[in-house]
C-alpha cells in the first residue's frame, strides 16, 4: 500500500470551444439563470455537522433579503431545467432548503437542497465552477460506466445531479463489518471491476470518500454497486498508481477483502470482465466517445511533466509505443481505449 500523493491545488481548466460545441450537441450547454459566483455573495454562515457531531466540512449560507428571493428562484428554475426540461409548472411547490458550501477540496462547491412542499421528497444538485477535466470525467463515466450521469454546463458554471450512495469511507468503516460473506465477497468483485474502470480511462483519486456504495434490494439479497462522485481527476495526475484505487491507503480495508475472498485466477477474471463490458461500451458509444476524445486531443487538462511521466509508465506497462508518442492527455486516452480495443479483438476474434 502506498502513500500517494496528489497535487494540492488542481487548476482548473477553461472549457474550449470546441468542448462546448460537444456539449451543446448532446444538450448539456443550456442556458442557466445563475452562476456559481452569484452564490458567493453570501453574508454569513454556520458550520454543518453529521448525526454524531462531527465537523462535515460544509457550511449553511444565508444571504441578503432581497437576494436570497431572487437566488431561491433561479436555484428552482436550475432544478426544473436539470430535471424536468425547463417545465417551471412545479415551481410553486419547491422550496429550497438549504445552500451549503463546501471549503475542502479543489471544486468548492455549493450542495442545493430542493424539497417538494407537497410531499417532502426531497433532492440534491451542485453547483461547481466548469472545469475541463471534470466535464470529461462526467461525460466519460456517463458513456462507459453502467450509469447515466445529469450535468449542465453554462460558460463558467456546471450544474451536477447528486449521486445517491453511502460514502465509501462511512460504509467501510459503520457497515461493512457486519456484512454477510456473501456479501463481502461481492462487494470485493465490484470493487475489482471498479478499480479496473478507474484505470482504463484515467479517473485519479478514487479514494474511499471519493465514491460511494450503492445498494439495492433484489428479492432475496442486496446488491452492492460502487460508483465515483468526483471527476476532478481526469486525466491530470502523472503517476499511473493514482488511477488505480487498490493503491490508496483509504481503500486498505478494500484490497485486504479482494485478498481474503479471491484467488488471483478469480480477480483476473473480473478484470478480463470489466474490460469486455467496456469495449462493449465503446462501441455503442463509438461516434460520441470519438468526438469527445477529438476535443481532448486539442486541448490542455494537464501539466507536461505529468503527461511525460504517465506516458512512461503506461508504456512500460503495455509496451505499446503509442503511449511514448503521446503528446497530451487525450492522446494518451485514446491509446489506452484503443489498446483495450485491441486485445479484447485478439482473445474474441470476430
Amino acid at each position: 500500500m502506498q502513500d500517494l500523493k496528489i497535487s494540492k491545488k488542481k487548476p482548473s481548466f477553461p472549457i474550449t470551444e470546441r468542448l462546448h460545441n460537444y456539449l451543446s450537441q448532446y444538450n448539456r450547454n443550456i442556458k442557466i439563470p445563475i452562476f456559481y459566483d452569484d452564490l458567493l455573495r453570501f453574508q454569513g454562515s454556520v458550520v454543518v455537522y453529521d448525526k454524531e457531531d462531527n465537523d462535515t466540512l460544509w457550511i449553511r449560507v444565508y444571504y441578503n433579503d432581497y437576494e436570497r428571493e431572487e437566488i431561491d428562484l433561479s436555484l428552482k428554475k436550475v432544478y426544473t431545467i436539470l430535471h424536468s426540461d425547463g417545465n417551471e409548472s412545479t415551481i410553486p411547490f419547491l422550496n429550497v432548503d438549504a445552500i451549503d458550501y463546501c471549503t475542502f477540496g479543489n471544486s468548492k462547491p455549493f450542495r442545493i437542497k430542493i424539497r417538494n412542499i407537497l410531499n417532502d421528497n426531497y433532492t440534491y444538485f451542485y453547483v461547481k465552477t466548469a472545469d475541463a477535466s471534470r466535464v470529461y470525467g462526467l461525460e466519460l463515466e456517463h458513456m462507459l460506466s453502467p450509469y447515466n450521469l445529469n450535468f449542465l454546463v453554462y460558460k463558467n458554471t456546471l450544474i451536477e445531479e447528486h449521486i445517491a450512495g453511502i460514502p465509501g469511507d462511512e460504509f467501510i468503516k459503520n457497515m461493512l463489518p457486519d456484512c454477510s460473506k456473501s456479501e463481502k465477497s461481492q462487494i470485493a468483485k465490484e470493487f475489482v471491476k471498479f478499480n479496473e474502470r478507474c484505470m482504463i480511462r484515467l479517473l485519479g483519486d478514487m479514494r474511499s470518500y471519493n465514491y460511494v456504495i450503492v445498494p439495492t434490494h433484489d428479492f432475496d439479497h442486496v446488491v452492492y454497486k460502487i460508483r465515483p462522485i468526483d471527476f476532478d481527476q481526469q486525466c491530470y495526475e502523472g503517476k499511473f498508481n493514482i488511477y488505480r484505487p487498490q493503491f490508496f491507503k483509504e481503500n486498505l480495508k478494500m484490497v485486504e477483502l479482494v485478498a481474503e475472498s479471491f484467488q488471483k485466477f478469480s480477480i483476473d477474471q473480473y478484470k478480463i470482465e470489466e474490460r469486455s463490458i467496456l469495449v462493449k461500451r465503446l462501441k455503442s458509444f463509438h461516434d460520441r466517445v470519438d468526438e469527445l476524445l477529438d476535443c481532448m486531443l486539442e486541448d490542455s487538462i494537464s501539466k507536461g511533466e505529468n503527461i511525460d511521466l504517465l506516458k512512461m509508465k503506461i508504456f512500460e506497462y503495455t509496451q505499446d509505443v503509442k503511449f511514448k508518442r503521446s503528446k497530451n492527455m487525450g492522446q494518451i486516452l485514446k491509446s489506452a481505449l484503443e489498446y483495450l480495443v485491441r486485445n479484447y479483438e485478439d482473445v474474441n476474434p470476430k
